[in-house]
């Protein structure tokens, strides 16, 4: 509830100083909200039917990505390069902090940082400055940043630590064939997605990569977060570190895919 406030405040407070619409922002900021919010409950759906996955870290660092993917799509299929990439770069950003905001929440905060603290400073260091220098870099050199993503990413996903073999999430299973619908409202909220940023973007005056890196970056992590809420709860540390970094690794990963892409969409 409060990423859903700072979303208002955020659409708000441009408007009035880009000269936007200030009542249509706010609507706009309710549409974004929205739609991110049935995008997070339906990758949360997915995940809730692999807890018995073994590997459990690594695999929720991969589903808790549906969001970042259903925007980079979204992105490329409007053939907005920076649009499609922002929202998995501005996560490996707010990754760190939910892990942080987690672990605080469960009151195990020494016992998380103390897990292989070493792999995932690096790791979290690494993607994150990845992410940031894809804007200080013209598209000319985004093929280098490529090169440079695929090495990185490569060898901390190779060198991530493996979790022990024991039992994963022992809640109440929810139906298999709850990924039915879930994949439905999945996308459809993909299919309104771009409509309504590009209405909130037009109506505030913000940059559509602007509110991927920040709005859409916040509102996607709501999986990520609440993965780490629930690991933590049961003192799995290692697969709460590794939900996280293997979550920027893939982010890498989606922003490099959308990069490719377009540079072959555009290739003459």
């Amino acid at each position: 509830m409060a990423c859903w406030v700072l979303v208002v405040v955020f659409f708000c407070t441009c408007s009035l100083v880009c000269g936007g619409d200030f009542n249509l922002s706010f609507i706009a900021a309710g549409g974004v909200v929205l739609v991110m919010i049935l995008i997070g409950f339906s990758i949360e759906v997915i995940i809730e039917t692999l807890k018995k996955v073994r590997g459990l870290g690594t695999i929720t660092g991969f589903i808790t990505n549906g969001p970042e993917l259903v925007c980079l799509i979204v992105g490329l299929v409007t053939g907005d390069v920076l649009f499609a990439a922002s929202t998995p770069l501005g996560s490996n950003l707010m990754n760190p902090v939910l892990l942080i905001s987690a672990a605080l929440v469960c009151r195990v905060f020494l016992k998380t940082m103390q897990t292989c603290w070493q792999y995932t400073l690096t790791c979290i260091v690494l993607t994150a400055g990845l992410a940031v220098s894809f804007y200080t870099i013209s598209m000319a050199h985004h093929i280098l940043w490529v090169a440079a993503g695929i090495v990185i990413t490569g060898i901390l996903f190779y060198r991530r630590p493996f979790e022990p073999d024991e039992q994963s999430m022992e809640d109440a299973e929810i139906a298999g064939w709850s990924v039915i619908p879930a994949i439905v409202v999945l996308i459809a909220a993909g299919y309104f997605l771009d409509p309504v940023v590009s209405f909130a973007s037009e109506q505030s005056q913000a940059p559509k990569g602007v509110i991927g890196f920040f709005v859409l970056a916040t509102l996607s992590s709501w999986p990520e977060f609440k993965s780490c809420l629930a690991l933590l709860s049961r003192g799995k540390y290692l697969a709460a570190i590794l939900n996280i970094t293997v979550s920027n690794i893939t982010n890498i990963w989606l922003a490099i895919a959308g990069v490719v892409t377009y540079l072959f969409m555009t290739w003459p």
